[in-house]
């Protein structure tokens, strides 16, 4: 039995959100339901504000930055997300979308996509195989999360939340067994119940995943199942201010890992020796998680994508590493290097490749600028010399954020007509990347830049320095 362990009243904190909704010019009113705020317990209120804004309460539930991650970053010059105006500006995104394709809501199941949609989170790597939670988000603003049992407190620092109910979106057979139909029944009734009181008789509901019980309880009862990852990849698409300077920051902690990696790098550690110093130093700031593993030395790093192993690293090797890093506030650090390991020269050979694969990504990042299309990138793009296309990698580039995201931007030989026929805009983060080895060679060089589009160009928000042995 789902119970709901608060409703939001009215609070006019929140009507800097109900200004930003109503200024992008859509029709609709805040009607059915108003944008609202629960009671935070005062007692545990403290008066001081962390740079991000949130409170400086030491026994905080509420995760984020260490104290250590808002030193470095200021010693850099960086400035902190106001995570009050992120949080409002991803709902107004949501909300566009949502009025924009005529749909009454959106309903998540994706980790990531709850997260933007309400900041709120809870095992983000465990809900990725067990369906526990669930967000609604109506056209007029209304956000309410189904979470695990007793995990209201969760989300009891987040304004723009207005309900939590307490399980009933978990229809999967772990959790549900043999009653996943009933269950998810009984899940759609109040997703039916939540339509009728926010679209009337709109019965397009966006849904990013769902299981298969759940979809068909949809359906048995009239309502329209749309694409909801596609909305929710182009309401993600674009960056705010604060999630740029989010980003800014994950990234500075993720090079400031990457460095004490580069401490460590000597003939003799484990490949996973050296990957578990980006984990710890991650953490240690108040990042969340690695996405990959991929970290490999020498002659496993031709072909690229195995994962770090227990290889010890010889002297002239070459190390080759993807951080997939989500650190402080969930924004993914994405970039690549390949190090040269001992007191030796690289080879003719390794500064070859290397070479071979900074130039590739400096060509197409100097294609990037608003307006110019995905398509147009994949038809300009540097050419990769023959011997080097059969390993390319999966993408020329693609979006980052909290996680990879949208656009794919696809080499010639993988473009699929109409899949992504979109421009570059403003406020879009991109990876671009390379993989330089050829069929049977004995290694391979990784490269990645992760970068912003401005309104006038391209800014690399990548500082993390290259192998000067290797560049040489």
């Amino acid at each position: 039995m789902t119970r709901i362990i608060f409703s939001a009243y009215e609070n006019p904190a929140n009507s800097g959100l109900n200004d930003s909704l109503e200024s992008k010019g859509n029709a609709s009113s805040m009607s059915s339901f108003s944008v609202t705020n629960h009671k935070i317990d005062p007692s545990r209120r403290s008066t001081g504000l962390r740079p991000d804004g949130s409170i400086d309460d030491n026994d905080r539930v509420e995760i984020g930055p260490t104290d250590v991650a808002f030193r470095e970053w200021s010693a850099r010059g960086l400035t902190a997300p106001n995570l009050v105006r992120m949080r409002e500006t991803r709902l107004a995104r949501i909300v566009q979308q949502l009025r924009q394709r005529d749909y009454a809501g959106v309903l998540c199941f994706d980790p990531l996509n709850i997260r933007y949609a309400t900041d709120s989170s809870n095992m983000q790597l465990w809900i990725t195989h067990n369906a526990n939670r669930c967000a609604f988000i109506s056209a007029d603003g209304h956000v309410i999360i189904w979470d695990l049992h007793n995990c209201e407190h969760l989300s009891a620092h987040l304004p723009l939340v207005n309900e939590v109910r307490d399980g009933g979106a978990a229809f999967y057979y772990f959790a549900a067994g043999d009653a996943e139909e009933k269950i998810a029944k009984q899940f759609a009734g109040q997703v039916d119940e939540l339509l009728r009181r926010s679209g009337g008789k709109n019965r397009r509901l966006a849904v990013d995943k769902i299981e298969i019980p759940g979809l068909r309880a949809l359906d048995e009862i009239g309502i329209e199942v749309c694409n909801g990852m596609q909305l929710m990849e182009h309401a993600r698409a674009i960056k705010g201010i604060d999630e740029i300077n989010a980003m800014r920051c994950s990234i500075a902690t993720c090079e400031i890992a990457v460095a004490k990696m580069r401490e460590r790098l000597q003939p003799g550690i484990a490949e996973t020796e050296l990957w578990s110093v980006l984990h710890a130093e991650n953490i240690a700031r108040g990042g969340e998680w690695i996405e990959t593993r991929i970290l490999t030395s020498g002659p496993r790093t031709n072909p690229w994508l195995a994962e770090a192993g227990p290889r010890r690293i010889e002297s002239g090797d070459l190390v080759a590493f993807d951080t997939d890093m989500v650190g402080p506030y969930g924004m993914c650090a994405d970039f690549s290097r390949t190090w040269y390991c001992g007191d030796g020269k690289p080879t003719d050979e390794q500064r070859r490749l290397h070479s071979i694969a900074y130039e590739h990504v400096q060509t197409n990042m100097a294609l990037l600028k608003p307006g110019v299309s995905f398509t147009e990138i994949t038809e300009r793009g540097h050419k990769l010399p023959t011997e080097f296309v059969h390993q390319r990698y999966g993408c020329m580039m693609h979006g980052i954020g909290l996680c990879d995201e949208y656009p794919a931007i696809l080499y010639p030989e993988d473009f699929i007509p109409g899949a992504f026929d979109y421009i570059l805009e403003p406020g879009m983060t991109l990876c671009v990347e390379a993989y330089i080895g050829a069929v049977g060679g004995r290694e391979g060089v990784k490269l990645e830049e992760q970068v912003l589009i401005t309104e006038t160009g391209v800014e690399n928000l990548t500082k993390c320095p290259f192998d000067a042995a290797l560049m040489g």
